[in-house]
């Protein structure tokens, strides 16, 4: 992944702020006890297609666990075909649970994340999603597409899908499309359909990708609802999707790490974008209530 934090006026990149970038993404990376190694393969995967399979992260009995505890919170249908109108998402989700968090801040994914992203990215939205049996293909989209800037370009932000249940061609894998992140505008109608790959893998397993992929959920021809969760992360400096000032409360966002905190906007991009007050408003999780 080009390394993109600060350019030249020509667009070429500074070579020490370059390397800056990369040292502390390596430094963070052993910080958290993930091989840096690993994470150079995996982007190198990321690079050439796009997209990566991480395999079994947590366990299967981790996910039946956080499948019961999503179930009931299920409960708001499709609107649109994007949506999908037989499919149930729950929005807001760590205004009603914290289960997700780990996914959020598991330590393999913040280390690809700050490969692709500059410092202090944001939670651009968080969902839980479960597609029931008879759900058509969802519109091929790619996920920063709302941005306005023209295309091919770096991404402006990268997702995580992780598998509560078994992803499998028949039940609504995920498909994506290998090298679309290159591609300039096209439009949906444009693209052969035949060229989507499910990413099929066993729950527990993520499906990490930028957003400058063409992707969406397959359709699912099985009998049983096939659930997932997704983390989407942007740039400091881009809106989040969710808004999370008004999503989530204070007291909710104090139950979090300070990383999920930064997260969700208790940061800033220096020296100007997300003051409070022209201060850092993480202050704001620490004054008396």
């Amino acid at each position: 992944m080009a390394e993109r934090t600060y350019t030249h006026p020509d667009g070429s990149f500074r070579a020490e702020i370059a390397a800056a970038h990369r040292e502390a993404a390596f430094a963070k990376a052993r910080e958290r006890g993930v091989d840096s190694g690993r994470v150079d393969a995996l982007m190198a995967e990321v690079d050439e297609r796009g997209f990566v399979i991480l395999p079994e992260l947590f366990s299967r009995e981790a996910m039946a666990a956080l499948k019961e505890e999503l179930l009931p919170l299920l409960q708001f249908e499709g609107r649109n075909d994007f949506e999908g109108f037989k499919t149930r998402r729950i929005y807001s989700v760590i205004q009603k649970t914290l289960s997700l968090n780990p996914m959020v801040e598991h330590p393999l994914i913040l280390s690809l994340l700050d490969r692709v992203l500059m410092p202090n990215y944001l939670l651009s939205q968080l969902q839980a999603i479960d597609i029931q049996p008879g759900e058509v293909r969802q519109p091929l989209h790619h996920d920063d597409a709302f941005y306005p800037i023209p295309r091919p370009r770096p991404p402006i932000g990268a997702a995580v899908i992780w598998a509560v249940d078994d992803f499998t061609a028949e039940n609504g894998a995920t498909l994506v499309l290998p090298g679309s992140h290159r591609w300039g505008d096209v439009a949906s109608s444009e693209i052969d359909t035949d060229a989507l790959v499910p990413a099929a893998m066993p729950a527990g397993s993520a499906l990490f990708f930028i957003g400058t992929v063409w992707h969406c959920a397959g359709p699912n021809q099985s009998d049983a609802p096939r659930m997932a969760t997704t983390a989407q992360y942007c740039e400091p400096w881009a809106r989040q999707q969710e808004n999370y000032s008004l999503a989530v409360s204070k007291d909710r966002a104090r139950l979090c790490s300070d990383t999920i905190q930064s997260m969700l906007g208790y940061s800033m991009l220096f020296p100007f974008i997300g003051f409070v007050d022209g201060r850092d408003p993480k202050r704001l999780l620490h004054e008396r209530r």
